[in-house]
Order: C-alpha cells, then sequence, then structure tokens
C-alpha cells in the first residue's frame, strides 16, 4: 500500500466538509437572492475555493503515492486519477472543469460571472462530495488490504 498521510488527508477532508456545508445552505436560495448579496456571493467564491483547493491537495498526494506521478496542474491530477481508474471519465471531466474555474476564482476574481458562480454551486458542486467517498474509500480498502 502507498504509504498516505493520512491525518493530513482527515484534516484537508474535514476543510472540504465544513466548506461543503457552507455551499449547500446557499444553494437554497434562488438565483436572485444569491444575485442580490454581495456577502454570499463572496461567501460562495471562498468556500468554492477551500473545496477545491482541499480536492485538489487530496488529488495531488493520491496522484503522487498511487501512481507515482506528479500532476503538472490540477486539472491534470483528475485525469491521473481517472488513468488509475480511481475516478470514472464524467466525474474527472466534471473536476477538471472545477480546478480551471479555481484557477479563474484565485487569479481573475474581477472577471467572474456571478451567474456561472450559482449554477456550480447548483448544479456541479455534489461531484466533489462524490469524490471524496471514492477516495476515502479506496483509502480505506487498500488499508484493509496491506
Amino acid at each position: 500500500m502507498p504509504d498516505y498521510n493520512l491525518d493530513r488527508l482527515r484534516n484537508i477532508i474535514g476543510e472540504i466538509n465544513a466548506a461543503y456545508s457552507k455551499l449547500e445552505k446557499i444553494k437554497e436560495l434562488s438565483k436572485e437572492e444569491f444575485l442580490d448579496s454581495p456577502e454570499k456571493i463572496d461567501s460562495a467564491k471562498y468556500n468554492l475555493i477551500v473545496v477545491m483547493e482541499g480536492a485538489c491537495d487530496i488529488c495531488n498526494h493520491v496522484a503522487v503515492k498511487a501512481g507515482g506521478q506528479a500532476p503538472t496542474s490540477y486539472a491534470d491530477c483528475f485525469s491521473i486519477l481517472e488513468e488509475l481508474k480511481l475516478l470514472s471519465t464524467e466525474l474527472s471531466t466534471k473536476l477538471k472543469l472545477m480546478a480551471k474555474f479555481r484557477n479563474l476564482l484565485v487569479h481573475r476574481y474581477w472577471k467572474i460571472d456571478n451567474d456561472r458562480v450559482y449554477d456550480i454551486i447548483k448544479q456541479d458542486i455534489p461531484a466533489v462530495s462524490e469524490y471524496v467517498k471514492i477516495v476515502d474509500s479506496y483509502i480505506r480498502q487498500e488499508r484493509q488490504n496491506k
């Protein structure tokens, strides 16, 4: 079994889950309520960054430990997990798009379309929860096979 830093992975998953739960609350808002609240928009952007940073950190750790490959980008990382058969093509594609959106949030925040932020929260963010469950299950299985 690869030598995973389980404490680190658990901490990252905790941070993802905390940010994810905040996004779930924002998800309950109508688009109009969301777009009329600069505070909700800012919170959504920040928590999307936290969720995707965590997802990418986990991905990098698993890609290096399980696949022996250092990703060249956040999006590339999910391709590696797809090659390792940990992620389906569909889930990998969603996560790659979200990783690219994370880059846009971090580096070009003034060009962000807030409608798109809302749509990602409503439609795409559940992919991160699915991803965390897959990685957690994979690591548990690897530990049992040890």
